[in-house]
């Protein structure tokens, strides 16, 4: 009983045959007059609703970049700006700042080793010299 009822329930996408079945099936005989009227004047209303959106997005947008150009504002700033906030927030984690010690730590006693090398190099020439 349990597999006829998931059957009945699939919940998997149409696909195929399923699909062409749907797009092919004249839904619209199945509609009286006066709905098929109904609809066609809710989807103009749509179509009009949708023009009329996209013409106030499309003013806002244009006021948007009247604004910024207003406060001086364009792409290159706000990358600048978006890279500088990241990079601040970045330094302030407490990866970074342990990194950072570590590193500055390991470059000083590199930098101290080096300088034994160089010495101890320059000791040999110079012993080398005076041989």
């Amino acid at each position: 009983m349990e597999a006829q009822a998931q059957g009945l329930l699939e919940t998997e996408p149409l696909q195929g045959r399923d699909g062409d079945a749907i797009g092919s099936a004249d839904l619209s005989s199945m509609l009286s007059e006066e709905e098929k009227d109904e609809l066609k004047a809710e989807l103009v209303q749509l179509e009009e609703e949708i023009t009329t959106l996209r013409q106030v997005l499309s003013a806002k947008e244009r006021h948007l970049v009247e604004i910024k150009q207003k406060l001086g504002m364009n792409l290159m700033n706000e990358l600048k700006q978006n890279f500088s906030r990241s990079w601040h927030d970045m330094q302030t984690t407490t990866a970074y700042k342990k990194t950072h010690e570590t590193l500055s730590h390991a470059g000083q006693k590199a930098t101290a080793a080096f300088s034994n090398v160089g010495t101890a190099i320059s000791r040999k020439f110079g012993d080398m010299r005076r041989k």
